[in-house]
């Protein structure tokens, strides 16, 4: 199977490099996916980056019910609105083999007495749990986050992107104060924009969502937005203040130190394998994926250039023990089923950040040919300075990837002024557009209706500038970022 070519059909050149590349395929369950070796592997590298961060911070890691009482889903007005649409329902608890022999059948006998909901998300679940584990302000805050899967059904879906099951975290605080609460969701976000730029390479732009675009059940939603090499905006993480609307709920209330009962307050954030997406659609060319050093399982792989060598094999072990004692990822390709040129090209594919190429002329040399992937630039190195120039080549490989991402990127943000401008933008140059907008839902959803653009934020860093709304007319105060999207 080819990869199509970007310029070709960009959706299609995305599906092919995921599967071309070995990082997952269709199941035969409509709508999920299999995550395959190498791509659960580059997940791995992001789950324990991620956790990491997490526990730095103070968080630890708990597990809940795959399963929600579809009751406690109706106790948050909001949330379940949000998620109704989206909901897998479990009805019966038993099989049995049907009269007629001819298969499996619901025995309808095993109804259960109320249906259970597979979590799109676990607030209700949790908050339910937490009412039992906080009392007073001495278990406050509650710091909790939870690697599982979730489900939400899908009717158009795209590998990793957008799958009716996926996986992800999701962290669930409790606080004693709002002023807290809010300082751990801005807290998480900061985490996530620098777990993204310094470990995926990927430029973000932090910001808050409109009301319309909020998590439902959240009173503030702030995410960070990345921008893929077709123009379109990915939302690659989300944190939620979600005030004291879920303790209200599930009547979480805690003793403060005056001895008064109050609700607690509250927050929720989350990743989920959609960075998996994100990784593939900004920085991965037509030859294949282009990994970031510190997410690639291979770092570095070796592909003896096949003679009879007996010096080669002790050469080849002294360089690979050398790389691997200051903690670099190494493969050594020892197939001699396919021609070097065949294995290069794989690992082009594979998007590994550094090929070492080592054969007769380079033993007799004292050197090897290092090739990178991002920039496709070969040289020859001496074994003696091999280790100590790998590891700053891994250094650079990331810059090059985050200034290469972030040039693209600030090129791609437009300000636009009138509604002219506006519509020619998304449909000519694309990317982010910055334009003035009158705050009311009604003109955000008309501007999404006539053009398929939606708020993807609010910029945290945006000055107050006085203007006009460049659909409405009416008077703005400051400017939003617009974008068609994933």
């Amino acid at each position: 199977m080819q990869i199509t070519p970007r310029s070709e059909d960009y959706s299609q050149w995305y599906i092919d490099l995921v599967r071309k590349a070995g990082l997952a395929d269709y199941s035969a369950v409509k709508g999920c996916m299999v995550i395959k070796p190498y791509g659960f592997a580059i997940w791995e590298y992001m789950q324990g980056a991620l956790d990491k961060m997490f526990k730095d911070t103070g968080h630890v890691n708990a597990y809940f019910p795959l399963l929600i009482p579809k009751s406690f889903l109706s106790k948050e007005a909001a949330h379940v609105e949000g998620f109704a649409k989206e909901c897998a329902v479990v009805t019966h608890y038993r099989l049995k083999n049907s009269e007629d022999g001819t298969g499996i059948v619901v025995d309808p006998d095993a109804k259960l007495e109320e249906e259970l909901i597979i979590r799109p998300t676990s607030e209700t679940i949790i908050w339910n749990t937490y009412r039992e584990w906080i009392q007073s302000y001495r278990d406050l805050p509650l710091l909790i986050n939870q690697w599982a899967n979730v489900v939400r059904w899908e009717m158009r879906t795209r590998l990793f992107l957008r799958t009716t099951e996926f996986l992800w975290q999701e962290g669930h605080t409790a606080h004693s104060t709002r002023a807290e609460a809010e300082t751990e969701t801005k807290q998480m976000l900061d985490i996530y924009a620098k777990f993204a730029e310094e470990w995926m390479a990927l430029p973000v732009v932090r910001g808050v969502k409109t009301e319309t675009e909020r998590f439902a059940g959240a009173v503030d939603t702030y995410c960070i937005e990345a921008l893929m090499q077709d123009g379109k905006a990915l939302q690659a993480g989300t944190s939620h203040f979600l005030g004291q609307n879920f303790a209200k709920a599930f009547d979480v209330q805690f003793t403060n130190k005056e001895g008064q009962r109050e609700f607690v307050w509250a927050t929720s954030w989350g990743v989920s394998t959609r960075l998996m997406g994100a990784l593939v659609m900004a920085h991965s060319d037509d030859e294949g994926l282009i990994l970031p050093p510190k997410l690639a399982p291979h770092q570095v792989v070796i592909v003896p250039i096949p003679k009879p060598l007996p010096d080669l094999e002790e050469t080849i072990n002294k360089i690979t023990a050398e790389l691997r004692a200051v903690g670099i990822r190494v493969k050594i390709d020892n197939d001699d089923q396919n021609r070097p040129g065949f294995k290069f090209a794989e690992y082009e594919k594979l998007g590994v950040p550094i090929r070492i190429g080592i054969g007769a002329r380079d033993l007799a040399n004292g050197t090897v040919e290092v090739a990178r992937r991002d920039n496709k630039t070969k040289e020859s190195v001496a074994v003696d300075n091999l280790t100590g120039h790998v590891q700053q080549l891994l250094t650079d490989i990331h810059q090059n990837m985050y200034t290469r991402a972030l040039a693209f990127r600030d090129e791609h943000i437009t300000r636009v002024d009138t509604w002219d401008e506006f519509v020619k933008v998304l449909d000519e140059k694309t990317g982010f557009v910055l334009a003035h907008w009158d705050g009311t839902p009604e003109t955000e959803e008309t501007i999404k209706q006539e053009t398929k653009a939606t708020i993807r934020c609010i910029p945290i860093d945006a000055p107050a500038e006085d203007g006009v709304c460049v659909k409405s007319g009416k008077p703005s105060s400051r400017r939003v970022l617009f974008a068609r999207a994933y």
